[in-house]
């Protein structure tokens, strides 16, 4: 510790021997912005309005943020207590007006701009060119204006840098990201929507948006129709069906036409649209130009069935025990907290009120809180399940926690903290073709694709592979 404080004296006085100029004042204006992370938070909302990587960019850097500050000022400065430079080692016109009083060490600015960057740039590399030499200036000013050594901002920097890695442990890269599907198909091609018979659901989405008049917009010559309607509908005729809506819309029109052989049309008007995401259609200006091309892929679909019942299709997930609660209620809160919050919120809420089921899955007899099932294998691989990197897998994701190992609830709540899940006895995941599910007492309701389905004891899970074309 000698050496450092010998090195850190000596950078220090290197740095106060620079010529005063204009600059100084730009640093600690520099200095200043950066309180609370502010300057950051500030380029957060302006990636923000970027759609796409921006925006998981933004959130990602605001999670690193917080991790970083954390970590630094709630842990490091009170573990390790360390006097700051004393003032008079730099000129008077860099001081602060307000030196900090917590300890030195380590630089809690430095770590809040080095996780902010680094996390930035896991998801915009373009971006962080751009942020780095602010993020780099930040870190410094903590040495020109006297408040920090050298050693406690470099290693603030480090801190920050493994925090801004690190999250990737809960929340992989790609989420947000068009899943990859094998097989791309030449389907019919729909000039102006002709031959196309499409379903709009107007209670999809926002209450005063229907999404008929946008869909007659762009395809003049296709048939919209409602949801109801569809059954009764003749098919002969149509070349292609269309689903405007939120995920259980789309996967009651998906279900026809993997029946009838017919390539579906994806427009996303429904709140969160995973399936629309993840097939990698953003717009209905994507699905028209998709549709008039004729591009689009073959992928997997789902299927349950219920105590011997015709099976139901889902594109996305399907669940039994507490899940369906747990994705309502992070449905409810996801725009108020943000969808990770509001995710953990409800998996506390669901794991303390969620009475056990007991199951034969498989052939084996379990005790479970809740059955989590996705089409082709999910990421990340704890119970948060966010994004898909394949649609054609021809697999399905399994997950449940165990309700009985003591303490389940417990181990399993820290072990998801901690991004150990893949460790912890109470969480187990599998990729299968299909399975059966025995549930021994009451009935209970299976979910699929956000909608509350019929209930049951015995349920037959089966993927299908290369079941459905979507244009894309």
């Amino acid at each position: 510790m000698r050496s450092v404080n010998r090195l850190d004296e000596a950078l220090m006085r290197r740095s106060a021997a620079l010529r005063p100029s204009r600059v100084d004042l730009a640093v600690k204006m520099l200095s200043t912005s950066a309180n609370h992370s502010l300057v950051w938070f500030a380029a957060a909302a302006v990636l923000a309005t970027i759609r796409g990587r921006g925006r998981r960019a933004a959130m990602r850097g605001v999670v690193a943020i917080a991790g970083a500050s954390f970590t630094a000022n709630a842990l490091g400065k009170q573990v390790f207590p360390r006097r700051r430079p004393a003032a008079d080692l730099v000129p008077v016109a860099r001081r602060l007006s307000r030196r900090p009083t917590s300890s030195s060490f380590p630089s809690g600015h430095a770590a809040s701009a080095a996780a902010f960057t680094t996390a930035v740039a896991l998801e915009s590399p373009t971006a962080a060119v751009i942020i780095g030499p602010v993020a780099a200036a930040v870190a410094y000013s903590r040495v020109h204006t006297g408040v920090h050594w050298p050693s406690d901002v470099a290693c603030g920097a480090a801190l920050g840098i493994g925090v801004g890695l690190l999250t990737q442990r809960w929340w992989p890269l790609g989420v947000g990201e068009p899943a990859e599907a094998a097989v791309n198909v030449h389907m019919p091609v729909l000039q102006g929507g002709e031959g196309l018979t499409i379903v709009a659901n107007p209670n999809s989405g926002p209450d005063d948006v229907d999404p008929a008049v946008e869909i007659k917009a762009a395809w003049p010559k296709a048939t919209v129709i409602r949801l109801d309607d569809l059954d009764e509908r003749d098919l002969t005729d149509v070349r292609a069906l269309g689903a405007a809506g939120g995920d259980g819309t789309v996967a009651a029109v998906a279900s026809v036409a993997a029946d009838t052989g017919l390539p579906l049309a994806v427009v996303p008007a429904g709140t969160l649209n995973h399936f629309a995401r993840d097939v990698g259609v953003d717009s209905l200006e994507h699905s028209r130009t998709a549709t008039e091309s004729g591009d689009g892929v073959t992928i997997g679909l789902g299927s349950v069935s219920v105590d011997g019942t015709e099976p139901t299709i889902f594109l996305n997930t399907a669940s039994l025990g507490g899940y369906p609660d747990l994705v309502r209620l992070r449905d409810k809160h996801a725009k108020r907290l943000g969808k990770w919050p509001a995710g953990a919120y409800a998996l506390l809420r669901v794991l303390h009120s969620a009475e056990p089921l007991t199951v034969t899955l498989n052939g084996r007899r379990l005790t479970v809180w809740m059955i989590f099932v996705g089409n082709n294998p999910y990421l990340p691989k704890g119970f948060a399940p966010a994004t898909r990197d394949r649609l054609d897998s021809g697999l399905l994701d399994v997950r449940f926690i165990r309700a009985d190992v003591p303490f389940s609830r417990t181990r399993f709540v820290l072990a998801a903290l901690a991004g150990a899940l893949h460790r912890s006895h109470t969480y187990r995941q599998l990729d299968l073709p299909g399975f059966d599910v025995h549930v021994h007492g009451r009935p209970v309701a299976i979910a699929t694709d956000g909608e509350v389905g019929p209930e049951g004891t015995v349920f037959t899970f089966k993927a299908r592979p290369a079941a459905l074309t979507v244009y894309r």
